[in-house]
C-alpha cells in the first residue's frame, strides 16, 4: 500500500487530505479490438474486463465486482448478459442491469454507479459492453446464425438501467426519416446555413474536422481504422466511399462494422485501498448531468442547436467547480460531424485548436462506432490520458437518438472537494422555447433544411426536407422526384416555397 494512503477510520488520507472511504473512483479501462472475428460479445467484454483490472494493478478486483452493469447489445440478444460476464470473470454479481439503446447509456452508467457506490448501495461495478456486428453481419449474408450463448426464459431478465430513447414519432414516420443516417445530415445542412457558408465551403470545413479525427485515430492504439484521411479524401465520392446520405459520404458516419468491446472499473476508495491499487491509478468521477433535447425533431426550437447540451453540458462544468477553458481533455460524442459541431458550439468549444481535439479517441468513424457502446472506449481512453497528466480536467459527452439524450461527466485525478455530484437538468430544459410539430400537415411550406439518399451506385434515391410552415410550426417530409432530388442536390439558401402534401411527399411550388 502507498505511504500516502492510510486507512484511518472513516477517512484515507490522499495527499493531506482526508477522503471519504466511500468516495467513487475509476481504477481500471480495457479495450478489445478483435480483428480476427467470431467472439460473441460477453466475452469481449470479459476480455475488456480483465484488461481494466490489470490497468488498475489488482486481478482479485473482478472477484469483488457485485454489480455488472452492461450497455445494450445489438449483435446478439442476452437476457441477463451481466450474469455471463460475471461466470466468466469469477464473479458473484449481487445486481446485473442492462441498459435499451442509446450512445448516452455508458456516461449514465457512469454517473449512476458513481452515485451507487457513494451510497453504500455497491462496492465495485463493472461497466461493459461490446458488438460482434462484423461477424453477425457476414453471418446473416450467409444465412447462418452463430452459435453463441443462449439464455431461455429460466433465466430472469436483467433490470433495466436506462430506458430505450424514443426514435420514431409520428412526424418522423411520415417522411421515412427512422434512421440517424437519415437525419443528422438534416443537422448538418442547418449549420451550414446558420454559417453563412456555400456547399462547397461547408464541404471543404468537414473534410477538414473529420480528417482532424482520423489523425487522433491514426496514433490510437484501440482504434480500429489507425489511418490519417484528408479532408479530400474524406468528403469525395469514389468507390470505397460513396454517398450515404448528402452532404455525407461514407467517412463522414459512424463505423459499425466493427468487433469491439471496452470495460470500466469502478470500485470505492476503500476497495482501492483495501486491494493496493496504486493512488497513481485513481481517477475520480467529479460530476455528471443527464438531459434531452425533444424526442419528435420537429419540435426543436433550431436544428442546428441543442439546449440540452449546453444547459447539461454546462451545469456539469459547475458541478465540478470548473469552466470549460479548465477543461485540458475532452472527447464530444462524434457519430456525425452535425452532432460534434452543436455540441462545440453550445459548450464553447473551439473546433480547430491543436492543443485540445475534440475527441480523445479518434471518433466514430475511425476508432470505431460499436453502436451504442463508445463512449465505454472514450470513458478508458480518458482514463488513462488523465494518468498521464495528473491533475488536469477531462470531459466526456454521449448522445443517444437524434442529438436527443446526452449525458457528461468530469474526470481529474484529484478527489471532487465537495464528492461526486450528480443531477438531471431536464426541468430547465423543458423551459426552453420549441417549435410546434406538424405530423400531419398538409399544404404550402418553405424549405428550411434538407439531404438527399443515394443508393449503393450513388445515385440520388430520396430527398429529406424539414420544412416551416405559415403558422411558425415545422413538418418534415419527403420526395421520390428526380427534379426536387436534382434541385435539393444543388439548392444554396433556404426559404424555397414548396406544397406538402397528405402523404408526408413535397413538390417545389
Amino acid at each position: 500500500m502507498p505511504d500516502e494512503e492510510i486507512l484511518d477510520g472513516p477517512t484515507v488520507s490522499a495527499h493531506s487530505a482526508p477522503l471519504d472511504l466511500r468516495t467513487p473512483v475509476l481504477v481500471g479501462g480495457g479495450q478489445i479490438n478483435n480483428r480476427d472475428g467470431g467472439r460473441e460479445p460477453v466475452d469481449l467484454i470479459a476480455d475488456a474486463a480483465h484488461r481494466a483490472a490489470a490497468e488498475a494493478g489488482s486481478a482479485r478486483l473482478l472477484e469483488l465486482v457485485d454489480s455488472v452493469r452492461i450497455v445494450g447489445l445489438l449483435s446478439w440478444k442476452y437476457r441477463d448478459p451481466g450474469a455471463l460476464v460475471g461466470e466468466r470473470i469469477g464473479a458473484a454479481p449481487r445486481h446485473t442491469a442492462y441498459t435499451g439503446s442509446g450512445g448516452s447509456t455508458p456516461q449514465v452508467l457512469v454517473n449512476a454507479a458513481s452515485e451507487d457506490i457513494a451510497a453504500g448501495r455497491c462496492d465495485v461495478v463493472l461497466i461493459g459492453g461490446a458488438e460482434s456486428w462484423r461477424t453477425r453481419m457476414k453471418l446473416r449474408a450467409q444465412g447462418v446464425r452463430p452459435d453463441w450463448t443462449l439464455q431461455d426464459e429460466s433465466v430472469p431478465k436483467a433490470s433495466l438501467a436506462v430506458d430505450e430513447v424514443p426514435m420514431q414519432s409520428g412526424t418522423e414516420m411520415r417522411a421515412g426519416l427512422d434512421r440517424p443516417a437519415y437525419i443528422y445530415p438534416l443537422f448538418e445542412q442547418a449549420l451550414r446555413l446558420s454559417a453563412g457558408l456555400s456547399v462547397a465551403e461547408h464541404r471543404d470545413a468537414i473534410g477538414a474536422l473529420w480528417s482532424g479525427f482520423s489523425k487522433v485515430a491514426a496514433t490510437n492504439p484501440h482504434a480500429w481504422t489507425q489511418r490519417e484521411y484528408t479532408a479530400d479524401e474524406i468528403v469525395t465520392p469514389s468507390a470505397d466511399n460513396r454517398w450515404i446520405v448528402s452532404p455525407y459520404t461514407k467517412l463522414l458516419n459512424s463505423n459499425n462494422m466493427v468487433e469491439q468491446g471496452a470495460a470500466l472499473l469502478l470500485c470505492s476508495v476503500e476497495v482501492a485501498t483495501r486491494l493496493g491499487i496504486p493512488r497513481e491509478n485513481w481517477v475520480f468521477p467529479q460530476s455528471g448531468t443527464e438531459s434531452h433535447d425533444t424526442y419528435d425533431i420537429a419540435e426543436r426550437g433550431a436544428l442546428d442547436r441543442s439546449p440540452a447540451i449546453r444547459i447539461a453540458g454546462g451545469r456539469a462544468l459547475e458541478l465540478a467547480g470548473i469552466g470549460v477553458d479548465d477543461v485540458a481533455h475532452v472527447d464530444v460524442y462524434s457519430c456525425f460531424p452535425s452532432a460534434v459541431q452543436v455540441a462545440a458550439r453550445e459548450l464553447g468549444l473551439p473546433l480547430g485548436d491543436p492543443g485540445r481535439p475534440l475527441t480523445l479517441t479518434g471518433g466514430l468513424t475511425f476508432a470505431g462506432g460499436p453502436w451504442n457502446n463508445y463512449s465505454t472506449h472514450a470513458i478508458a481512453t480518458l482514463a488513462t490520458r488523465l494518468r498521464e497528466s495528473p491533475g488536469s480536467y477531462g470531459l466526456v459527452t454521449a448522445n443517444s437518438g437524434y442529438l436527443t439524450k446526452h449525458a457528461f461527466g468530469v474526470y481529474r485525478t484529484e478527489p471532487p472537494a465537495g464528492g461526486f455530484r450528480r443531477e438531471d437538468v431536464q426541468a430547465a430544459v423543458d423551459r426552453e422555447p420549441t417549435v410546434h410539430a406538424h405530423p400531419t400537415y398538409e399544404g404550402p411550406a418553405t424549405t428550411e433544411s434538407w439531404a438527399v439518399l443515394h443508393d449503393r451506385s450513388g445515385n440520388p434515391e430520396r430527398g429529406f426536407l424539414a420544412a416551416r410552415t405559415p403558422d411558425g410550426g415545422r413538418t418534415l417530409a419527403s420526395s421520390t422526384d428526380a427534379g426536387a432530388l436534382d434541385r435539393l442536390l444543388v439548392a444554396e439558401e433556404a426559404g424555397e416555397p414548396v406544397v406538402v402534401g397528405g402523404d408526408g411527399g413535397f413538390d417545389f411550388a
